[in-house]
């Protein structure tokens, strides 16, 4: 009879299979689909870093004018690691997506380590990996370059080391990694941050009861010190975040309260179930909370530290949540240990049922995670429907090469202001809603700009910005190349 280590290396080497072979057709395809905008996005930071300046400190976009264009949000690690990967095989698209791949899988093992260091049970532990893993908001994510994936890996280790060391508080190695790896986790993703509320929530309940001693301090400086690394970078780069929703949140919201709270029915109701947990996942993802209060788990002291990041990552949620609408799934992602501790908890306990009927639905369910993953997520990578104007993407090579690299442009339409410039591989001005009139193209002129690109017909028989034009350079489909007149 298999044992328990076997049971879960069998496991850990199907999930690595099934997931390569659902991925493998789109490792080579270009960035589309949903959230291509912020896809683009990070890859052209990887790409500047790559060509440009491997200064971690300055990541860059292509919109830029003809400044420098260094563009500081997050803090670029995930970007500048990838582009020292580029450094060494080449510039393929290919290297990023593999790289994030396998973050996800460390994702994954690491959602295993979790619960197995949480409940000392490998069995309940690889069910929630493997649940985990066919997640279809992660299954979709796990090869795209997002920092969010990056953040999320790191994050969860973090709080596996704490759990290590709050198991065995002699060894303080493992409360400097929590500290380093959730710092880690914060800098490339602002939102992680929240995931030091157990820590210091631990430390507040150990200096309520004991109050401060050299022990307990020398803890607390272990552990927080890293956290140091993260304010400081987010202190120094937030004030040039004017317009962005995240730092306002709910504080400066100009939707109504009926809108806001469609966006809270909407990820309730859909995005929950249909891609956070997998409808696979839903059933015993509710049962977890009967079993919790028929096992009475809520007694064990870890579970006020998990009901603590309950709490503030459902404040998170609530004060982003005009922010977040009903699009932004990746900004959920730090719920992911929480609901995958709840769905590998609810899984087991039908598992072990002595009810037959309730343990096969429960070895169903889990089998059917994959089918019910890639049923949801099969559209996505759709190159005959990327998301945005598919010229870009079919004529991606002939407009790229049409003129000298080093041209400054300018581009549009693209709301996103960052897939437009990504596709033709150019720096310049981006527009949108055809929201460009001669007189700001004049002064982007002046300032450099030497061609036009658009995929707009109002644009080109506007008058006024026919006059700055000398001649058609290239036409592919709907979009035209155009040699501004200096």
């Amino acid at each position: 009879m298999l044992k328990n280590k076997n049971i879960v290396e069998i496991i850990f080497f199907c999930i690595i299979v099934i997931s390569t072979l659902m991925h493998f057709q789109h490792f080579n395809k270009e960035l589309v689909s949903n959230h291509s905008w912020r896809q683009t996005q990070t890859q052209s930071t990887i790409n500047s870093f790559y060509k440009e300046d491997m200064n971690i400190l300055n990541p860059r976009r292509n919109e830029r004018g003809n400044t420098e264009g260094i563009f500081r949000m997050e803090f670029p690690i995930m970007q500048w690691i990838v582009a020292c990967l580029y450094k060494i095989f080449g510039n393929h698209l290919i290297i990023s997506r593999i790289f994030m791949f396998v973050i996800g899988l460390l994702s994954v093992f690491g959602i295993y380590k979790l619960l197995d260091t949480l409940f000392q049970n490998k069995i309940l532990a690889i069910i929630g990996a493997w649940a985990f893993n066919f997640s279809p908001s992660f299954y979709y994510y796990t090869i795209n370059p997002l920092p969010d994936n990056f953040a999320l890996c790191f994050s969860i280790w973090g709080l596996i080391f704490f759990f290590l060391w709050y198991s065995n508080n002699s060894k303080i190695f493992y409360l400097v990694l929590t500290g380093l790896f959730l710092s880690i986790g914060a800098l490339a993703k602002l939102p992680f941050i929240i995931y030091f509320i157990i820590p210091i929530v631990h430390f507040a309940i150990l200096l309520i009861k004991n109050g401060i001693n050299k022990k307990w301090l020398l803890q607390t400086i272990s552990c927080f010190s890293f956290a140091l690394l993260p304010l400081a970078w987010y202190l120094y780069v937030i004030n040039g975040w004017e317009g962005n929703p995240i730092v306002g949140g709910i504080l400066t919201n100009e939707k109504s309260f009926t809108e806001v709270l469609s966006y809270w029915k909407f990820n309730l109701m859909s995005t929950l179930p249909e891609l956070l947990l997998n409808y696979g996942s839903v059933i015993p993802f509710l049962l977890a909370f009967f079993y919790i209060f028929k096992n009475k788990v809520y007694k064990n002291t870890k579970f006020i530290l998990l009901i603590s990041l309950s709490i503030i990552v459902l404040v998170y949620y609530f004060f982003e949540a005009n922010a977040i609408g009903k699009n932004h799934d990746y900004y959920l992602f730090p719920f992911y240990p929480l609901l995958f501790i709840l769905v590998a908890y609810g899984a087991f306990n039908l598992y072990n049922s002595k009810n037959k009927f309730l343990k096969y639905f429960a070895l169903i369910s889990l089998f059917l995670l994959p089918v019910f993953c890639h049923l949801r997520m099969k559209d996505r990578w759709n190159l005959d429907s990327p998301g945005f104007n598919k010229d870009l993407l079919i004529y991606k090579n002939e407009l790229r090469n049409a003129i000298q690299n080093d041209a400054l442009v300018v581009a549009g339409n693209d709301e996103s202001h960052f897939r437009f410039l990504y596709y033709i591989d150019k720096k310049g001005w981006g527009f949108q809603d055809d929201n460009l009139n001669a007189e700001n193209l004049k002064i982007m002129i002046d300032n450099g700009a030497e061609y036009l690109y658009t995929d707009s017909n109002k644009i080109i028989e506007n008058q006024d910005i026919n006059n700055l034009i000398e001649n058609i350079v290239l036409k592919k489909g709907s979009i035209k190349i155009l040699k501004l007149k200096k």
